[in-house]
Parts: structure tokens; sequence; C-alpha cells
């Protein structure tokens, strides 16, 4: 790719910043301008992940079933909340693949031509890592959740009919027990989008997709490893939020491409993106790290270096 091609990607596109400020004549079409502004205002509404989630084991310990139910209550109705955010962020990545990958551009092209949909791509990804990091660090997520179905089941067996389920039904709270049990749920629903996106669309070349992945792993390796595009950084948010755009794509490819992102044949420099994620403090990548590790189908592949293997242990 050109000097200019890459001025034109770095042009504080794939910087994070509010998302109001997307160049609105990127969008391909009304239904796509649609799906950024539901997306956007989603992710800028979107609460602080896990952080404010404490445990209530003693307090519901003490109290009786219906008053450690309703203590249950507002951690239970966020992640019904976020399950239900999940489902719309599989169909919104499977819509923005159609747009970044569709003939006759190049996925190149695409990026440089459709950079509203490449930076809502980037900000779902950033979404995704942030959120499975922190769901990873919080026990007490799946505890409240676990006690909440308990305690449903044990009324239901009763007869008794409780307020409580009118949040989270039993049917609900299967599908979300499923969600929550995965250690990286929401990079395992984009996962399972980006295989089924290439799966339905046959005609289409992987190439195409795999290409558009991989080229967004570059970008972010080239800003995190280059003093020109780095100082550009004014702190530590940025560089993260690139880092987890990197790994996320990576992971994406892992998946989809037939030999994976470690092979000798791949078009993402994994000995490069290793080393840059692990130049930063081991406290801001160490998650990243093991997403790389333990979320991807072809690190333990026949086909990875040696090398590569040792930069990961």
């Amino acid at each position: 790719m050109g000097n200019e091609g890459w001025r034109g990607l770095f042009r504080n596109r794939l910087l994070p910043f509010p998302i109001a400020h997307v160049r609105k004549g990127a969008d391909r079409s009304p239904a796509m301008g649609n799906l950024i502004k539901v997306l956007g205002k989603d992710l800028e509404n979107c609460p602080h992940f896990f952080l404010d989630f404490e445990s209530n084991t003693e307090s519901r310990r003490l109290s009786s079933s219906r008053e450690g139910l309703e203590c249950s209550l507002p951690l239970v109705a966020k992640l019904k909340r976020f399950y239900e955010f999940s489902l719309r962020l599989e169909n919104a990545l499977r819509s923005l693949l159609e747009a970044l990958t569709s003939p006759p551009y190049a996925p190149m092209q695409h990026l440089e031509r459709e950079q509203a949909l490449a930076k809502q791509f980037a900000e779902i990804l950033h979404f995704t890592l942030s959120f499975d990091e922190l769901k990873m660090t919080n026990p007490a997520i799946q505890n409240d959740f676990s006690y909440y179905r308990r305690t449903i089941s044990r009324n239901r067996l009763n007869n008794q009919q409780l307020e409580a389920e009118n949040e989270v039904n039993n049917e609900m709270a299967n599908r979300m027990s499923l969600f929550y049990a995965e250690a990286t749920p929401m990079l395992k629903t984009l996962s399972n989008a980006t295989t089924k996106f290439v799966s339905e669309n046959k005609t289409l070349p992987i190439e195409d997709t795999t290409d558009c992945l991989s080229t967004m792993a570059c970008v972010c390796r080239v800003m995190l490893e280059t003093p020109e595009y780095r100082c550009r950084f004014t702190n530590t948010d940025t560089m993260l939020f690139c880092m987890r755009v990197m790994v996320g794509v990576i992971i994406l490819y892992d998946h989809v491409h037939p030999v994976g992102a470690f092979a000798k044949t791949s078009k993402i420099d994994m000995k490069g993106c290793i080393k840059v994620l692990k130049e930063q403090p081991s406290n801001s990548v160490e998650g990243l790290l093991n997403a790389l590790r333990y979320t991807t189908r072809h690190l333990n592949d026949d086909s990875t270096s040696k090398q590569i293997r040792a930069l990961l242990q």
C-alpha cells in the first residue's frame, strides 16, 4: 500500500474519538447509516461494563430468599442488557463485514472509502475485548446469576411466582447462562458471527474477509510500533484501543482462515504484533496476550513456529 493510503487511514480515523465525529458521508446506504447510529448510541451509553459489580454473597446468606433475590435483580438486569447487546453485535458485525468485503473493491479500498464503517468495526472490537477482560476478572457475575436461577427454580417448584421473573424468565435465563459460561462470551459471539458470514457467503472469496482483517491488524501494528504515529497518541487509552482492535482482528482471522494467523503463510505479522504487545506494561496487556493464547484456534498447530509459541509462553 502506498504512503498516501497509509496517511488516509491514519488521519484520525481509526483513533478513538467521539462517534458523533465520524464522517457521515462514508455511510453506504440509509440502512447502514442507521446501523451506525444505533450502535454508536449503544456503545456511548453502555454502562461501565462490570466495574460496579460487587458480590452480594454475604447479604444474600443473611437475608430471606425474597430479599436476596431483590439484591441480585439490578445485576441480573445488567447481565440481560449485555446479553441482548451481544445479539445485536452479532448481526451488526455480519452487516459490517458484508459492507467491507463486497465487490468490486478490494479490502484496502473499502477501508479507505468506508472509514466510518472501519471505525465502527474497531469500536465493536474494542468493546468486545474490554467486556471480556472484565468478565474474566469478576467471578461475582456468575455467582449472582447462579443465585438468581436457583431462587427462581425453587420458587417455581413451590408454585410461587415472583415479580423477578418478569425481568428474566426461565428460558431467557438458560440462554444467558450458556452465554456467560464462555470464558470470553463477546469474543465467542463475534468469532461465530465471522465464521457464519464466511460459510454463508460461498460466492465471496474467503480472502476478501481475511484480507480485511489482516489489513486492520497491520494498520494497528504499524501505528503502535512507529514513533511517527505513536507520538499522536494523547493518552494510554488510545494505545489500549489500538491493541484491543489488533488482537480482536487477529482472533477473528485465526477462526476463519484455513491455516490461521500463526502459519508462515499468514498475512499477519504475528511476531511483530506479539512483540508490540510485550513492549507494553504487563498489567495492561496480560488479558490480551491470554486472549491470543486461549481463544485462537491454530496456535498449537504444527505449522506454528516455535519462536511464536515461545513469545506467548
